[in-house]
């Protein structure tokens, strides 16, 4: 079925997200046209607010209004690790279990050779520099995920540091909380095994 053009292009723009296919958008392109005009206001708002408000930590390249960071601000965090992650989503989700308080360095990807991404198209040299210049930081721990790409940016890094003297960690990976074993690959159970800790 063809729409009228303005409603074809908002359903072209929402399919441009990420995870959203031409079903879903059609449906958030029909939602958006039933809103009231002052909430269609206040998204496009939000939008443009968002989009012009928001800048990257001078620091440690999270997404942030402030700069630098609240994270890299704040006195309190153990300013002698920093955990390294891919964007700041991983930020978000490690300040949700409230159970780390050191720092954070946002890498904006991951080396990926087979997509022509190098360590100089991603946010590695300003950890370098940052590693250089702050004398207090004796670890890094590199939180990746455990893809290809991730794995590959992991053993980089760790290469890279090693003759600095910098203790590298790599988060502990395996079975999931609640996963059961007859279910696991193999790569996961050979990491639950070589993770294992002492009761």
């Amino acid at each position: 079925m063809l729409y009228p053009t303005p409603i074809a292009k908002l359903i072209e723009s929402f399919a441009k997200l990420p995870g959203i296919g031409i079903k879903t958008a059609t449906r958030l392109a029909f939602y958006t046209i039933g809103m009231k005009d002052e909430e269609v206001n206040d998204f496009a708002k939000n939008l443009l607010a968002a989009k012009r408000e928001l800048t990257y930590c001078s620091i440690c390249g999270n997404l942030t209004d402030v700069d630098p960071c609240n994270i890299c601000s704040d006195d309190s965090r153990d300013q002698s690790i920093i955990l390294v992650v891919e964007d700041s989503k991983d930020v978000s989700a490690m300040e949700k279990i409230q159970e780390y308080h050191g720092l954070y360095h946002v890498l904006h990807g991951l080396i990926s050779p087979m997509n022509g991404v190098g360590p100089d198209d991603i946010n590695l040299k300003k950890l370098l520099t940052r590693l250089q210049e702050e004398s207090d930081i004796n670890e890094v721990i590199i939180a990746t995920n455990t893809t290809a790409d991730g794995e590959a940016t992991s053993m980089y890094i760790s290469r890279v540091l090693k003759p600095a003297g910098i203790k590298v960690t790599r988060l502990a990976r395996g079975l999931a909380v609640g996963s059961d074993i007859e279910y696991a690959d193999e790569v996961t159970l050979l990491r639950a095994i070589e993770n294992r800790t002492e009761l």
